[in-house]
C-alpha cells in the first residue's frame, strides 16, 4: 500500500511552517543527544575473537595489567566460596529447656496415657529420657542447608560456642531424623522399657535443632573473601608486541587488547578533556541529524514544512539514544534488552518506508560509537531493523505485529548463531542464556502499537490502522449517514470505489482516499432533502426558495460537514477531504437560473462559489473529480459507453479550466490515467455494452453537467 503523505497546504503560513522554531527544535535535539551520551573516550580498533588483526602492529603504550575472563572469575569466585566455612551458633539453652521441659511433661502424659495401671517404672522412664536428651544436645542438632551441600550430603561449618570457633562435619553431628533414628535405636535395646513406640514418640517432641545457620556473618565471611580476589593476571609491559598485523586473535591476545582498551579509556577517562569529547560528540550528532534532515527537504517536503511532525521525529530520535545512554550508564547486561527496531516499526507506520531506513541507520550509526562490538552491533540492528520495516508493510490487522516481533526474533537468532559460528567455529561457545536479550527486546517492542496510537492523538497524524477503523461502515458517522441520507450514503460508497481504484492505479493512499471519500458529504446529515440523491418523488424543497437561498444550503454542507467532523474528533487529514471536495467551484445551476431570471440584476458571484480551498494532495484531487463524475453519471437517461466517456472527459476538462487541480501535486499523465479508470468502472456500474453501433446518437440529458453535482456531489 503507498505511504500516506502528510500534506502541508500552499496557503498555510505562520508558527506552524516557521523556520525558526524548526531550526530551534532540530538545535534543542542535538544539544539533548550530545548531554545524555556518555562521555567516555573510544578506542581506535575495532576487533573481534576468532578474526584476523587487520591494523598495524600493535605495540603496548605503557605497563597494564591484564585482566581475567568473566570464566576465570567465576571459577576464582567458586573456589574461594568453597573455602568459606558456614557459621553456626552453638544455643546452649534450647537443649537445657526441652530436657526441663522434658522433666516436667512426663508425670503428666505418664497419667493420661495410663502408664501407671501397667505397672510400669516412671523413674525408669525419666532416667532414660534424660540420659538421651543430654546426649543428643551434647553432640548437637544441626538442619542441613542445601546451599552449602552440593554434590554431597555432608559438608564442613564452624561452630560458635561463647566466641569460640571450632570447626566440624555436619556428619559428626544429628539432624533431628538422625536424632529421632537415634532414640528408636537405643529404646528398642533397652528391655526395661516396655511402651517403645509410645517413648519414642514422646521423646521426639523434644528434639529441637541448637545449632543455629548465622546468615549475616556467613554472609560477611564470604564478600570479604570474595573482595581478596584479584581481577588480574599478570602483566604487559610497554613496549610489548600485543598482536601483529595478519595475526589471528586467540582467547589470549584478545584479552590483552580488551585489557589495553578499558585501560586506555580509563586513563582518557581521568586524564582526558572532558569538553573536548562533548564537542567531538556534538558534531557527529549534528551531521547526522543535519542528514536527516537533507533527505527530508529533498523527498518528504510535506514533512519539513510541518513543525509538529518534525517534533514528532525529534521526539522518536532522542528518546531512543536517551534510552541507549541511561543503560550504558546503568551497566545493563547487555545492550540488546533496548528494543531498537520500536523506532523503525513507528516510523514506518506514521511515516514511510525509506524515512525510517534512513533514521534506523543513522541512529545505529551513531550508537555504534557507544557499544562494544560496533559491526556486530550494525550488522545486527540493522538487518533486524530493515526486517522490521518489510514485515509491516501495511499494517490493517494486529495480529501482524505479533508476526513482524516472530520475524524480527528469528532474524536476531539466524544473525546471533551465524555470527557465533563465524568468529568460535563451533557450537560449544553458545548459550541459550545469550538470546534473553533479543526475546526481551521483541517482547519490547510491541509497545510500538500503543506508541503509536498515542503519537497520533498526541501530533494529529493518521496510521494505517486508524483508517481501517474510519473505513468500517458500522462506525458511529457512516451508520448515521446511512440512516438520516441513505441516497448520499450510497453516493459516497460509489465515489470511494472510483477514487480508491483511481488512486491505486496512479500511486498514493488507497485507504486515505476511501476514508476521505465515505466522510466528504456528512454535511448532507443536516438538511439531507435539499440534496437530490435524498429526494423522494414529486417533492423538491428548493421549488419554495430564492436561487441564492438554495445555492447557500447546498454550499452550507461542506462547513457543517467540518463542524460534524471535529465535532466526532475526525483527524485533520480526513477533514481535508470535506474542505475540498468542490474547491472553490460554483453551484452553477442556481447560478444560471439565476442569470436566466434575473438578467437585469447584478450577480454577486460570491454567494455562488465554494469557499474552498481547492486541493493539495493526490488524493483530495482524485476525490474532486470522483465525487463530480459519480454525481453527473446519473444526470445520464440512457447511459452508453460514449456516453459516459464524454461525460468523464468534460467533468475533468472542467476541474481543469476552472484550476482546481493547481496545487495537487497531480500530472496530466495521472489525470488521463484516472478519467480511463473512471469511464471502465461506469460502464461496468451501469452495465453497458461495448461493442455498441458507432453511429448511433447518444442521449443525454440537456441539464448543465453541474447541476447534479450541486445535489448529489
Amino acid at each position: 500500500m503507498a505511504r500516506l503523505k502528510i500534506k502541508y497546504k500552499a496557503s498555510d503560513t505562520g508558527g506552524r511552517y516557521s523556520l525558526i522554531p524548526k531550526y530551534g527544535m532540530i538545535l534543542a535535539s542535538i544539544i539533548l543527544i550530545t548531554v545524555f551520551l556518555p562521555k567516555q573516550p573510544r578506542f581506535r580498533y575495532e576487533f573481534e575473537k576468532g578474526k584476523v588483526w587487520m591494523h598495524e602492529d600493535l605495540i603496548s603504550p605503557y605497563n597494564f595489567a591484564v585482566l581475567k575472563t568473566q570464566a576465570e572469575l567465576e571459577k576464582d569466585r567458586e573456589n574461594v566460596l568453597k573455602s568459606v566455612y558456614p557459621i553456626y551458633d552453638n544455643n546452649t539453652q534450647i537443649g537445657e529447656q526441652q530436657l526441663a521441659q522434658f522433666e516436667t511433661d512426663l508425670p503428666e502424659k505418664w497419667q493420661t496415657g495410663g502408664l501407671d495401671t501397667l505397672g510400669e517404672n516412671l523413674s525408669t522412664y525419666e532416667q532414660v529420657g534424660k540420659q538421651l536428651l543430654t546426649s543428643i544436645y551434647k553432640k548437637g542438632v544441626i538442619a542441613l542447608n542445601n546451599k552449602f551441600q552440593g554434590e554431597h550430603t555432608h559438608y564442613n561449618f564452624t561452630l560458635l560456642t561463647d566466641n569460640v570457633a571450632k570447626q566440624l562435619n555436619t556428619a559428626t553431628v544429628f539432624t533431628r531424623e538422625a536424632a529421632l533414628e537415634y532414640i528408636k535405636k537405643t529404646i528398642d535395646n533397652r528391655s526395661a522399657i516396655k511402651q517403645k513406640d509410645w517413648f519414642t514418640e514422646l521423646l521426639g517432641d523434644y528434639i529441637r535443632v541448637n545449632y543455629l545457620f548465622n546468615e549475616s556473618l556467613t554472609a560477611r565471611l564470604e564478600e570479604d573473601a570474595l573482595a581478596t580476589i584479584s581481577t588480574t593476571r599478570g602483566m604487559v609491559q610497554r613496549g610489548e608486541l600485543i598482536v601483529a598485523n595478519g595475526t589471528t586473535i586467540n582467547n589470549e591476545t584478545y584479552q590483552k587488547i580488551e585489557s589495553l582498551r578499558k585501560a586506555y579509556e580509563e586513563e582518557a577517562r581521568i586524564g582526558g578533556n572532558r569538553m573536548l569529547v562533548m564537542l567531538g560528540q556534538f558534531f557527529i550528532v549534528a551531521l547526522v541529524v543535519t542528514l536527516l534532515f537533507v533527505f527530508i527537504f529533498l523527498f518528504r517536503k510535506d514533512i519539513y514544512y510541518n513543525n509538529r511532525l518534525i517534533f514528532l521525529i525529534l521526539i522518536v530520535i532522542t528518546g531512543m539514544l536517551a534510552v541507549l545512554s541511561w543503560a550504558i550508564k546503568i551497566n545493563l547486561p547487555s545492550l540488546y534488552y533496548i528494543p531498537y527496531c520500536i523506532v523503525p516499526v513507528i516510523i514506518r507506520i506514521l511515516f514511510d518506508t525509506r524515512l525510517a531506513l534512513n533514521i534506523h541507520l543513522l541512529m545505529v550509526l551513531l550508537a555504534a560509537f557507544f557499544v562494544p562490538n560496533s559491526f556486530e552491533f550494525i550488522f545486527l540492528q540493522f538487518s533486524t531493523g530493515m526486517v522490521a520495516i518489510y514485515s509491516i508493510k501495511t499494517l490493517v490487522k494486529r495480529e501482524q505485529f505479533l508476526i513482524s516481533s516472530a520475524i524480527i526474533l528469528g532474524t536476531y537468532l539466524i544473525a546471533f548463531i551465524g555470527m557465533g559460528l563465524m568468529r568460535d567455529g563451533s557450537f560449544n561457545n553458545l548459550y541459550w542464556s545469550d538470546i534473553a536479550p533479543f526475546v526481551f527486546s521483541v517482547l519490547l517492542t510491541l509497545l510500538a502499537y500503543p506508541l503509536i496510537y498515542a503519537f497520533e492523538r498526541l501530533f494529529g497524524i493518521i496510521s494505517d490502522v486508524t483508517l481501517m477503523e474510519l473505513t468500517n461502515s458500522n462506525s458511529k458517522l457512516l451508520r448515521e449517514l446511512s440512516y438520516k441520507a441513505p441516497g448520499t450514503f450510497q453516493h459516497s460508497m460509489q465515489v470511494a470505489n472510483l477514487a480508491e481504484a483511481a488512486i491505486y492505479q496512479i500511486g498514493g493512499n488507497t485507504l486515505l482516499v476511501r476514508a476521505g471519500a465515505l466522510y466528504h458529504d456528512i454535511g448532507k446529515m443536516a438538511n439531507p432533502q435539499y440534496f437530490i440523491e435524498n429526494q423522494t418523488k414529486g417533492y423538491n424543497p428548493h421549488d419554495g426558495l430564492s436561487f441564492e437561498q438554495s445555492a447557500q444550503i447546498i454550499i452550507s454542507h461542506v462547513a457543517k460537514g467540518i463542524e460534524l467532523a471535529k465535532k466526532n474528533q475526525l483527524p485533520d487529514v480526513i477533514i481535508d477531504f470535506i474542505r475540498t471536495h468542490h474547491g472553490t467551484t460554483r453551484v452553477d445551476y442556481f447560478y444560471q437560473s439565476y442569470i436566466k431570471s434575473f438578467p437585469e440584476k447584478f450577480v454577486d458571484e460570491d454567494i455562488f462559489h465554494y469557499p474552498g480551498p481547492i486541493p493539495f494532495s493526490r488524493e483530495t484531487a482524485v476525490l474532486m473529480m470522483a465525487d463530480s463524475v459519480e454525481a453527473a453519471s446519473r444526470s445520464l437517461k440512457e447511459p452508453t459507453a460514449q456516453g459516459l466517456n464524454d461525460l468523464v472527459d468534460k467533468i475533468i476538462e472542467s476541474k481543469l479550466s476552472q484550476k482546481q487541480l493547481i496545487n495537487s501535486n497531480i500530472t496530466l499523465k495521472d489525470i488521463t490515467q484516472v478519467s480511463e479508470i473512471f469511464k471502465d468502472m461506469l460502464k461496468s456500474i451501469y452495465h453497458v455494452r461495448i461493442d455498441y453501433d458507432a453511429n448511433k446518437k447518444v442521449a443525454v440529458s440537456q441539464k448543465s453537467d453541474t447541476e447534479p453535482t450541486q445535489h448529489a456531489g
